[in-house]
């Protein structure tokens, strides 16, 4: 167990209502003060004209602090856009609780790139929430949050969408 304080919590967000619940959850129930919470979030676009672009989509983006991820104009060169319920969650956060928030981008498969995150980073924990596919989807496209349960070595905890 890592010791009290500077604990890095990860938190897989796509901005989705699930993401949100599982978000809030982590806040609420798993990070304390000293703790540093990584959002990390996949994207879907690759602007392959930048050599940094290049780079960052095997190691993903450099961590990036919360003042500037609430800022649109930086976010924009991500190809990312949080949206207002995510920040305020984040925001709320940072201002209750002694934490440090980045947020880790990633572009490719998200189950891939989640789990190297938990490696790379090297996480202490993660917290992701469960779109609740059905049977039938879960079978054809594959649960993330199965893949990452099953294959990364640190604590996983899956926050389920509807209960």
């Amino acid at each position: 167990m890592a010791e009290s304080g500077g604990r890095r919590i990860g938190v897989a967000v796509d901005f989705s209502e699930c993401s949100k619940k599982a978000l809030s959850w982590a806040i609420d129930n798993v990070v304390r003060d000293g703790d540093h919470l990584i959002l990390i979030t996949i994207a879907h676009d690759m602007n392959y004209e930048e050599g940094e672009m290049q780079l960052w989509e095997t190691v993903g983006s450099p961590f990036i602090p919360l003042s500037e991820f609430s800022d649109a104009a930086v976010m924009k060169k991500y190809a990312v856009k949080p949206d207002a319920e995510t920040l305020d969650i984040v925001n709320t956060a940072a201002r209750k609780k002694t934490v440090t928030v980045v947020i880790k981008i990633y572009w490719g498969d998200p189950r891939e790139k989640i789990c190297a995150a938990a490696e790379q980073i090297p996480l202490s924990s993660l917290v992701m929430g469960n779109r609740g596919l059905g049977g039938l989807k879960r079978m054809i496209m594959g649960s993330v949050s199965n893949h990452v349960v099953n294959n990364v070595a640190c604590p996983v905890t899956v926050v389920k969408a509807h209960t």
